[in-house]
């Protein structure tokens, strides 16, 4: 059931990202999406517990970090090409995962899920080399697309042992994700006030329809952080890459290269090899 409930996840945040995607203004989508997460979130904290007080630091290490990533992502998503970009951040983020993971928690892998991961994150990397646009071969696009898979990393072993401490994977998730959107939102009233003027008017789908999906898709993944291994969750979760070059081909009509099906195809057995692997 974990298995399949990240992998819709993995849809859903390919979907709400093909809609960023079309938009022109990055940080008003960005924006938009953030604060449509809150939205959702506020409800479902009548509907469960609040988290255990113990797990509050780790709530507000998590407010950082993805505040972190997604001012990281916007940079990354200037400096090269989104399409390069993307798969070079989700790519890196479960080789990390594992590696801190294995070496600072102790958590023990199966050899058939170590191969999995490195060949997810390796095969969603891939992707990255083969598209035409020169994002990649750019140093600064590099780098802070790195910097990005760094912080995709931190907050989802945060988020993975937040969750757990709390008690509560929802109760967790609605507290960060509500004041992510307070602190983004005072961020941006200072650094590009007229952001927010604007989402009424220019972003008010992709707060609903984005925000939702991205809403619903990282709450599948923290209560799947409580029932799995966080190493095995992120690196089943960043196969949304491949969801998104499906709607890139089939939606948008995008050309699909024998190189991308290539790394799909690589993507897809490491995906195979973690639904095939027993509990230890």
């Amino acid at each position: 059931m974990v298995f399949f409930i990240v992998v819709l996840a993995a849809a859903l945040h390919a979907a709400w990202n093909a809609m960023l995607k079309g938009g022109r203004d990055k940080y008003l989508g960005t924006a938009a999406v953030v604060i449509g997460q809150a939205i959702f979130a506020v409800p479902t904290l009548f509907l469960v517990p609040a988290p255990d007080p113990s797990s509050f630091v780790l709530i507000v290490a998590g407010i950082g970090l993805h505040l972190g990533y997604q001012f990281f992502l916007m940079a990354s998503y200037r400096a090269g090409d989104l399409t390069q970009v993307y798969p070079l951040a989700r790519g890196s983020a479960p080789l990390i995962v594992a590696l801190v993971s294995v070496v600072f928690l102790g958590v023990v892998l199966q050899t058939i899920e170590l191969t999995a991961v490195l060949m997810i994150g390796l095969g969603i990397m891939s992707i990255a080399l083969v598209g035409k646009n020169d994002g990649l071969h750019h140093r600064k696009a590099a780098v802070l697309a790195l910097l990005t898979g760094c912080f995709i990393a931190s907050y989802s072993l945060v988020d993975g042992l937040g969750a757990r401490q709390a008690g509560t994977a929802l109760g967790y998730y609605g507290w960060l994700t509500i004041g992510n959107a307070v602190a983004f939102c005072a961020i941006t009233a200072v650094v590009r006030p007229s952001i927010l003027k604007r989402i009424p008017k220019e972003g008010l789908r992709l707060t609903m329809f984005g925000g939702g999906a991205s809403y619903v898709a990282y709450a599948l993944v923290i209560w799947s952080f409580t029932q799995a291994p966080i190493a095995l969750v992120t690196a089943l979760r960043e196969t949304s890459i491949v969801f998104a070059l499906l709607i890139g081909v089939f939606v948008l009509r995008e050309k699909l290269s024998l190189a991308k099906v290539a790394s799909t195809v690589v993507v897809s057995a490491g995906v195979l090899m973690t639904r095939l692997s027993k509990p230890a």
